[in-house]
């Protein structure tokens, strides 16, 4: 079977996903996700971690591609391709193997080209944090990903909150995928938004 999404429109693409089947499930996903929009997966939070870690190049799909700006993510390609991600995991405990994401130091701030015209203070992730308008450790995992300035941003299970700011970032040209069944999310509406709805087909395998 194939889970293709039925909504997202769009003229470019920046992340896409070709017929990629995970060891986990007995179905592929095929998605696009420019940059310039938020692309919000309907799915359940195990299944986006997984694809999530497939992006990132920490799980070897079965099958199909990934790619960004038509370069394959391979073993050759996948740290310089891990660059232009920033990733927003649901929680600081490690899954899967994958590490947790550690919040950059005010050099590594001060360090991004983005920042350098920039009156930058000590308080620059604090206020990162307001702007989310999301609390706790959600809140802080989620603007360290934002500093990071990387043009794609996946972000796992997001607080209803920070939607609009979420989608904020999409309209500042970052392509932003977030993997959540939130209300919140699946029912924003706008040519910024892509909703993504999987269906089974019953194609085989």
């Amino acid at each position: 079977m194939e889970i293709t999404n039925k909504m997202c429109n769009f003229a470019f693409t920046m992340l896409e996903l070709n017929k990629v089947r995970l060891k986990a499930y007995p179905f592929s996903f095929t998605l696009m996700a420019p940059g310039g929009q938020l692309t919000v997966l309907n799915v359940e939070s195990h299944v986006a971690h997984s694809l999530f870690s497939a992006i990132l190049g920490f799980e070897q799909p079965v099958e199909g591609f990934i790619s960004i700006d038509g370069e394959p993510l391979t073993r050759s390609t996948v740290r310089a391709l891990r660059r232009q991600m920033a990733w927003v995991p649901s929680s600081l405990e490690a899954v899967g193997g994958i590490a947790p994401l550690q919040p950059p130091t005010v050099q590594d701030i001060f360090a991004l080209r983005a920042n350098r015209g920039l009156s930058i203070s000590n308080g620059m992730l604090a206020e990162e944090v307001r702007k989310t308008g999301g609390q706790g450790i959600k809140a802080t995992l989620l603007a360290t990903g934002v500093l990071l300035r990387r043009p794609i941003l996946l972000v796992e299970e997001p607080q209803a909150a920070s939607a609009q700011y979420l989608l904020q970032q999409a309209e500042q040209g970052t392509a932003v995928i977030v993997g959540t069944q939130d209300p919140a999310f699946t029912t924003m509406t706008g040519n910024k938004i892509n909703l993504c709805s999987y269906l089974l087909n019953k194609s085989s395998e």
